[in-house]
């Protein structure tokens, strides 16, 4: 069972305020987002469209460094989307993180990107506690990642693992209000959860730019707390599981009832995207 919380941002910058800076960034979509924090605030944010991430993430890192006024070897950590998403950009940025970690000696720590996502949009959006936010992006073969959380008190309660399922099957089984978060498929999502006659928070892009600074700051309060991984450990999150089962839970921001959001029913192994 899955069931956790996410701070909201400005907390998890109090936990990381005792740290050095650290350095965020994601790269599970075709947009870069990057930020830096340090001593409790967001100290530089920068989003790189780009068709080759491995091409532009050099520059655009050391031109959000420089706009902090700081250096590379001023960072203590270095937090990085994990995907689900782009497998090529996934790669690009864990190698590239990975990279900064071994020659600097700073720290790293994996983030999940649909916990960067769900929070920043509700960063953006500040919708009602106890509501249902799925998060959707496109996996192709006619199948979308998705993850499930709630809105909760103080942040967001994550309610289920990242998986892989078909569209019209991950909206059938919602049955409540919801705000969908994500790519173009979180759009086709929200269009079909709505004709059936529930209340939907439909996609927008401007929900999603602080993705950067949610994977800092989920990053820092991790670094704070001494929870940082290998690099040898850290791997993209690839996930290809073909049958699911999806029971999203009651309005109970307490938690109960948590259990079995997600049913696996059966796992196979797919080819890559």
């Amino acid at each position: 069972m899955t069931s956790r919380v996410l701070c909201r941002v400005n907390r998890l910058l109090e936990q990381a305020a005792g740290t050095r800076p650290v350095l965020g960034l994601d790269t599970s979509t075709s947009i870069a987002s990057l930020a830096l924090i340090a001593r409790g605030k967001v100290a530089a944010s920068l989003e790189r469209s780009a068709t080759s991430h491995g091409a532009a993430l050099p520059a655009a890192i050391d031109e959000l460094v420089g706009a902090a006024g700081l250096s590379i070897h001023d960072v203590g950590a270095i937090a990085v989307g994990t995907g689900p998403g782009s497998f090529t950009g996934l790669r690009i940025g864990l190698s590239y993180a990975k990279g900064i970690a071994m020659a600097s000696g700073c720290a790293l720590v994996g983030i999940p990107s649909f916990d960067a996502m769900a929070l920043s949009a509700l960063e953006r959006h500040n919708t009602d506690e106890g509501r249902l936010v799925c998060v959707v992006v496109d996996a192709r073969k006619g199948e979308v990642y998705a993850a499930l959380y709630r809105v909760v008190a103080d942040g967001l309660q994550k309610l289920s693992e990242e998986l892989v399922i078909a569209l019209e099957h991950l909206a059938s089984r919602i049955t409540e209000d919801v705000m969908f978060v994500g790519d173009e498929r979180a759009k086709d999502a929200a269009a079909l959860v709505k004709s059936r006659g529930h209340w939907v928070a439909g996609f927008d892009t401007g929900m999603l730019d602080l993705r950067g600074v949610c994977v800092a700051a989920l990053g820092g309060a991790r670094f704070a707390r001494g929870e940082t991984d290998r690099a040898a450990s850290i791997e993209p999150l690839y996930i290809r599981t073909p049958e699911a089962t999806f029971k999203p839970t009651s309005k109970n921001p307490a938690g109960t009832g948590t259990e079995g959001v997600w049913s696996i029913e059966k796992k196979n192994s797919f080819g890559s995207i």
